[in-house]
């Protein structure tokens, strides 16, 4: 069990922390800034940090309050039994080579608000092709006329973690919104999830997106764990 600091942080930040579940808390805030004080050196308040806390629990808060850091964003995550009965979409996989242009162009129209995937590039993605858990099986694409219109990608987690299946990344493009292809979209990550024995299906949504969580709510989704993001505030 230990402490992660990601090798590119993401925009606005010059470093950021991920604790891992169940750190014990007795060793947090020393071993944080053991971390956190040769990068900001003699001008903290300089430097952006953020930290995140899987399952996070209130007593954190308090602690990571006593270093000045406040929490800014909360990210759910939302587990469901698996087989769903639930009606999907005809989708197909991702295919090396062909598909990565149509992909990306996608992604950065549905994501340009998001501090992490909406970063993602062709450098980034090829680096998660060479993940152990990658498969183009799992990453389905659902298509209207020839175009890419959305897609869902999925990821089998190790025996270690249970038998779990995750939607790794989902999303409509913004010029098929109004379709109704969300809900089916996510229901066909999930059949694919189901097709490989998994029963449990996992998911990450961000806490302010209420129309996702409501979807996610009649697909059978409920919250399981919350990862918190802390952040300090740096004079200007």
């Amino acid at each position: 069990m230990e402490i992660v600091v990601a090798k590119e942080p993401p925009k606005g930040f010059d470093l950021s922390i991920t604790v891992p579940s169940k750190y014990p808390e007795e060793l947090l805030i020393g071993d944080l800034n053991q971390i956190i004080n040769p990068v900001t050196g003699s001008h903290p308040d300089k430097k952006r940090v953020q930290i995140w806390l899987e399952n996070a629990r209130e007593s954190n808060t308090e602690q990571l309050k006593k270093l000045n850091f406040s929490p800014y964003r909360d990210l759910l995550q939302m587990r469901c039994q698996l087989p769903t009965p639930l009606e999907g979409l005809e989708t197909r996989p991702f295919h090396r080579g062909i598909d990565e242009t149509s992909f990306l162009e996608v992604n950065s129209r549905a994501f340009h608000w998001h501090p992490e995937q909406g970063t993602l590039n062709i450098e980034k993605l090829t680096d998660i092709f060479e993940e152990d858990w990658f498969e183009e099986e799992g990453f389905r694409l659902y298509e209207i006329d020839g175009k890419l219109a959305g897609f869902c990608w999925t990821k089998i987690h190790s025996e270690s973690t249970g038998n779990i299946g995750e939607i790794f990344a989902i999303a409509v493009d913004p010029k098929f919104h109004g379709k109704g292809l969300g809900k089916p979209l996510t229901v066909s990550g999930l059949q694919h999830i189901a097709s490989k024995g998994i029963t449990t299906g996992m998911l990450y949504v961000e806490s302010d997106n209420l129309p996702a969580i409501h979807v996610y709510n009649q697909i059978g989704f409920r919250i399981h764990t919350i990862n918190r993001a802390f952040h300090n505030q740096p004079s200007k």
